[in-house]
């Protein structure tokens, strides 16, 4: 992944807020690098995350996937057609036009980050302006990582490009080892 953000789409309210949705979902933004992994790939981690035969308990929290282009919408429509037939029931995931896109607020962002006081604290003294932050790569992959997604070893080969000092990185590997351990989403 190059770049997450989270915020609100799928909607026609102007402006939406976490505690003024209007009829926007919670979504999830990716930047990624198609050399790296396919749509396609994306579409199937999506699946793999969520129960798609199972109604929302509200419009906030729907499953929805935002097409850009009439391929996304190709790919997307028949990963859902497949996911209909394997799981043999009636998919209630919606695919929609993506249309504008709304950041979360601050408090939102990098939300396993935050809650790692030693991690933000190191990541504070990188990015002095919050948006940079947010929309910083390397945040979005410590966070990904605090959230259970990567191995031990990608974080290996990927650490020196993090920016993070020594004392950081070797928090990291020891939080994502001892899940290593113990299992977690890769």
């Amino acid at each position: 992944m190059v770049r997450t953000r989270v915020g609100y789409a799928g909607g026609t309210k102007r402006n939406p807020t976490y505690h003024s949705l209007g009829d926007h979902a919670e979504t999830l933004q990716i930047d990624y690098d198609p050399a790296q992994v396919s749509y396609e790939r994306l579409l199937d981690i999506f699946w793999e995350n969520h129960d798609p035969l199972q109604p929302p308990w509200s419009r906030q929290y729907m499953a929805i996937i935002l097409y850009h282009n009439e391929e996304q919408k190709r790919l997307a429509t028949e990963s859902k057609e497949r996911e209909g037939t394997l799981r043999k029931g009636e998919i209630v995931t919606e695919i929609v036009p993506a249309g504008e896109f709304y950041l979360a607020e601050d408090y939102h962002q990098k939300y396993r980050l935050r809650n790692d006081r030693d991690l933000m604290t190191e990541f504070n003294g990188i990015y002095r302006v919050n948006l940079d932050f947010v929309n910083s790569t390397a945040a979005a992959r410590v966070n990904g990582y605090l959230d259970g997604y990567g191995t031990p070893e990608d974080l290996e080969r990927e650490l020196a490009s993090l920016g993070l000092s020594p004392a950081a990185g070797k928090r990291l590997q020891a939080i994502v080892g001892k899940r290593g351990k113990i299992g977690g989403r890769c």
